[in-house]
């Protein structure tokens, strides 16, 4: 028991941090867009990399600097990227057009998941190294991470839309596009600096 609630904890202190795959998680959650598979495919994909992390593959990975540096790059590329969109929406009125196709949506959620190289230091490296403490217990500390993924998603995605009052106004969008501007193109240039 102590093992499964240590990787609630530790899963909780990673994950609940601004970034840009919670800012998207927020902003499907507030439109009330594609938040069941928005939620799912951030749950599951840190499910199946934390498995991965438990399991020992941080190790391979620490092992192949090569394909963390390409990674690290795309994934940069990606959220400057994605960083200059949100601002444009802030900066141009005209862009605050809210809402979007689905399948837009989805490919930006799993882009934001598997091109971030902090998912990969997080979950895989740092949950992996962390279970190593628990020995036979390690995927009691992995299902608690899983656990505490699958809650904090949850939260996010379908909490959110308690705040779509306050997004009926275009300010109220421009404020976030703003804060998302900032946190993911500040983390974009972390990861090449």
């Amino acid at each position: 028991m102590y093992a499964l609630l240590a990787g609630l904890g530790t899963g909780l202190s990673l994950i609940v941090v601004i970034g840009a795959q919670n800012a998207l998680v927020l902003r499907q959650g507030v439109l009330r867009q594609q938040v069941p598979a928005v939620v799912a495919i951030c749950a599951g994909s840190d499910a199946l990399l934390i498995a991965l992390g438990v399991g020992g593959v941080g190790a391979a990975l620490t092992a192949w600097p090569t394909a963390l540096t390409v990674v690290r790059w795309v994934g940069a590329a990606f959220l400057v990227g994605y960083g200059v969109l949100a601002a444009r929406r802030v900066l141009r009125p005209a862009a605050l057009q809210v809402g979007g196709a689905a399948s837009a949506a989805i490919v930006t959620c799993l882009a934001l998941t598997w091109l971030n190289p902090h998912v990969y230091l997080d979950t895989v490296l740092l949950l992996g190294t962390a279970s190593t403490g628990f020995g036979g217990d390690r995927w009691w500390f992995g299902a608690g991470a899983m656990a505490a993924s699958a809650l904090w998603f949850s939260v996010l995605g379908f909490g959110a839309r308690r705040l779509s009052g306050t997004f009926t106004r275009p300010a109220a969008w421009r404020v976030l596009d703003a804060a998302v501007a900032v946190v993911v193109t500040a983390t974009g240039v972390s990861l090449v600096l």
